[in-house]
């Protein structure tokens, strides 16, 4: 008689590798408000921006040792919180403004593709990994972040109690976990909800964005946000129809990569904070970790082990009047 092995098909599930330059190099993330300034605003940024591009591209060449490093180039235009034109009137002009500075965008994305993208939905997934790091002393009497909505770099202040004529009585103050020192305490909202539906913070769709930039996203072991090839053709007169993410170079190298670079105004620098604090509180997909990890020693290149460490950024300063950022 034979014998019959029954096995869990979810036991068995491999995660697909991705191919990875070596930095993706983001040249803008603009809102809607950004666009609607005109096109002198975006020709503004792309004037910043190229004076950055160099010293990025001489970092990564540094770091693969002399070697021409694979870099890619990446736009992401917010369709999620606001929808302004469209893209056969928005992107054209994107790309315009880009050439006219001497750059190259390979990847275009749509934000919209952070939250769900080809029927996955990428935000939900994510959150579900994170993994709050608990403060010292905490006995888990805090509700988690997938009840509240809110993650954070430590120990929130304790509810206070106010004596009869309103003085506040055994107040303490917030601690950040790893504090050095002093904290720099940190509560960050990933979520709301409107209208009876989830809206997703900027940071954490920045977050996903990130992740996505550096090759660590899978859904059953399979890639997420694939890039798709575009052949010329106009594009749609409807965000929707539009790919969550553009292939418009053909040469390009790949779309992820070891490191991430972003090229953004100052104003942006609190929301980048956020995202940095997300993803070190996130588990990551452990075989793409690990194809990761092989795939750079191979290479000879070093990369960090704290996922937030592989990103990096530059902030410049914008000009008197600019817009302020509106997220959520």
């Amino acid at each position: 008689m034979s014998e019959a092995v029954f096995r869990e098909t979810t036991a068995e599930l491999r995660t697909q590798s991705v191919p990875l330059s070596h930095l993706s190099l983001e040249l803008g993330h603009l809102y809607m408000e950004d666009f609607e300034a005109g096109p002198e605003r975006l020709r503004e940024h792309f004037a910043e921006v190229r004076l950055w591009v160099d010293a990025a591209r001489a970092s990564a060449a540094r770091r693969t040792g002399g070697k021409r490093p694979r870099i890619s180039t990446c736009f992401l235009i917010d369709d999620y919180f606001t929808r302004f034109s469209t893209p056969a009137e928005l992107v054209p002009l994107v790309l315009e403004e880009a050439e006219k500075a001497g750059l190259v965008i390979d990847y275009l994305a749509r934000e919209s593709g952070c939250a769900v993208a080809d029927r996955i939905e990428l935000a939900e997934s994510v959150m579900h990994r994170l993994v709050e790091s608990p403060p010292p002393g905490s006995y888990g009497s805090r509700p988690s972040v997938s009840q509240t909505g809110w993650l954070a770099n430590g120990q929130r202040t304790p509810t206070t109690k106010r004596a009869a004529l309103g003085e506040v009585k055994g107040w303490e103050p917030p601690q950040e976990t790893a504090a050095r020192n002093h904290s720099v305490f940190m509560d960050v909202e990933l979520w709301s909800e409107k209208d009876g539906r989830r809206l997703w913070s900027c940071p954490f769709l920045a977050a996903v964005w990130q992740l996505a930039r550096l090759g660590l996203l899978r859904h059953l072991g399979e890639p997420v946000l694939a890039p798709r090839p575009w052949n010329g053709e106009d594009f749609p007169q409807d965000w929707d129809r539009l790919p969550p993410l553009l292939q418009l170079n053909p040469r390009a190298a790949a779309f992820s990569a070891y490191r991430t670079c972003t090229l953004m105004p100052n104003r942006f620098l609190a929301v980048e904070d956020a995202v940095r604090l997300i993803l070190d509180q996130t588990e990551v997909d452990s075989g793409a970790l690990r194809q990761v990890a092989e795939r750079s020693a191979r290479e000879g290149l070093a990369v960090p082990a704290a996922v937030a460490q592989r990103a990096t950024y530059v902030f410049y300063e914008e000009p008197a009047g600019a817009l302020a950022v509106e997220g959520p």
